[in-house]
C-alpha cells in the first residue's frame, strides 16, 4: 500500500474535525445507504468498534474474493496491521494470525499470482475499501499479496491540490479527471486522492466511520503496526 507523509499534520486535525461534526451531528458522511439492498454488507468487527462495510458488484473479481475469505474465516483473527493517520488502515494479511508482538506485517508477497487489475471510476475517499494491484513497487515492500486490503481515512483536498497532484504522472499518481462531485467529496470529507487510477476500490464503510476514527488514534509502533493488536472478525448479513 502506498503512503504519504506522516508530517501532513494539519490536513489530519481537519479529518479530525470533520469527523467530529458528522457524528455529532448523525450525518452519513461519505457513506450510502446502510440499507442497500443489491450489495453484500459484510460486518467487521474490532475491540475499538463494529463496522458494516457494502462491497461494489462492479468489481466481482475483488467482490468474491473478499467474501470467501468471510466465509470460510480465513480472514478472522487477521490483524489490521498497518495504520496511518491521514492516510489508511491495511489488513487482510496472512501471515497477521498469532504474530508475535512487536513484528512488522504485511511482508510476505503473493505465493499464487491471482490477478488484480485496475479498475477506474471510483474515488479513494474517506471510508473506502480498495487493495493494490499485483507488481506495485510503491507499497511499504514493494510486494503484494492478494488478501490484503486497506480502508481509507485521508484528508481534504482542495481543487487546485487534486489539479497539482494529477498534474504530472509518474511513478505515485496517474492522470485522472474529476468531476464537480468528486471535486466537492475530496473537499468536504477528504480522502488519498494519489490512489485514484492505481488501486482498485472494491466497497466502502457504510456504518461505523468513528471506528476508522478509534482505530487511527491508535498507539502504533515505527511499523505502524498497533502496540495493541486489532484482529478483525467478520460474517456476512442477512
Amino acid at each position: 500500500m502506498p503512503k504519504i507523509n506522516k508530517s501532513d499534520t494539519p490536513h489530519m486535525y481537519r479529518h479530525l474535525v470533520l469527523m467530529t461534526l458528522l457524528v455529532a451531528l448523525g450525518l452519513p458522511g461519505p457513506a450510502q445507504d446502510i440499507t442497500t439492498p443489491e450489495r453484500t454488507l459484510v460486518e467487521v468487527r474490532t475491540r475499538l468498534g463494529t463496522m458494516v462495510v457494502a462491497l461494489h458488484n462492479e468489481t466481482p473479481m475483488l467482490r468474491d474474493r473478499f467474501i470467501s475469505r468471510v466465509l470460510d474465516h480465513s480472514i478472522d483473527s487477521t490483524l489490521l496491521h498497518r495504520v496511518v493517520p491521514g492516510f489508511a488502515i491495511e489488513g487482510g494479511d496472512p501471515a497477521s494470525k498469532n504474530a508475535p508482538a512487536g513484528i512488522p506485517l504485511g511482508l510476505d508477497p503473493d505465493t499464487i499470482g491471482f490477478p488484480t487489475p485496475v479498475e477506474h471510476g471510483r474515488i479513494h475517499r474517506l471510508g473506502v475499501l480498495s487493495a493494490s494491484p499485483p507488481g506495485d513497487t510503491t507499497t511499504l515492500t514493494g510486494r503484494v499479496h492478494r488478501d490484503r486490503f486497506f480502508i481509507v481515512l485521508g484528508v481534504p483536498y482542495s481543487a487546485r491540490e487534486l489539479e497539482a497532484l494529477h498534474a504530472h504522472p509518474g511513478p505515485d499518481t496517474a492522470r485522472i479527471t474529476y468531476t464537480e462531485e468528486d471535486r466537492r467529496i475530496y473537499a468536504t470529507v477528504g480522502g488519498t486522492p494519489h490512489l485514484d487510477g492505481r488501486c482498485t476500490v472494491f466497497g466502502e464503510v457504510v456504518h461505523g466511520l468513528e471506528v476508522l476514527d478509534a482505530i487511527a488514534r491508535t498507539p502504533c509502533n515505527t511499523w505502524d503496526r498497533p502496540i495493541e493488536d486489532i484482529p478483525i472478525f467478520t460474517r456476512i448479513l442477512p
